[in-house]
């Protein structure tokens, strides 16, 4: 008897208004770049913050996100931080930049930079 095994979800999910950001900066990645990673580094007031980077490797425990423009990754170490989040790209008069909904966080800093869970 066969087993059916269930497509697991996404680490987290993209808003069009975010796979456009990645397909504009896709568009202008450095030589090199396979694709736009999204990890969660320590730092700032709360102790985890949200960092996007191009990367010209893929790592074997990153959860890859194929988009309409260009492959998005999740580092693997940050994974379990980001478990049913979502991401969004957001622009207004005065600022642009990626903006998370994360049902993880415990907490953020005043200025919004970093967050704790």
């Amino acid at each position: 008897m066969a087993t059916k095994t269930r497509a697991r979800p996404a680490a987290l999910t993209l808003t069009p208004s975010a796979e456009a950001r990645i397909a504009e900066l896709m568009a202008r990645a450095p030589e090199g770049s396979i694709g736009v990673k999204l990890s969660t580094p320590r730092r700032g007031c709360s102790g985890l913050a949200y960092s996007v980077d191009y990367v010209t490797e893929e790592k074997p425990f990153d959860e890859k996100i194929e988009t309409p423009g260009g492959t998005f990754y999740v580092d693997g170490g940050s994974i379990l931080y980001l478990i049913g989040s979502r991401m969004d790209w957001k622009e207004d008069d005065f600022a642009a930049g990626f903006v998370f909904e994360n049902p993880n966080a415990k907490g953020m800093c005043g200025c919004g930079e970093s967050f704790t869970v």
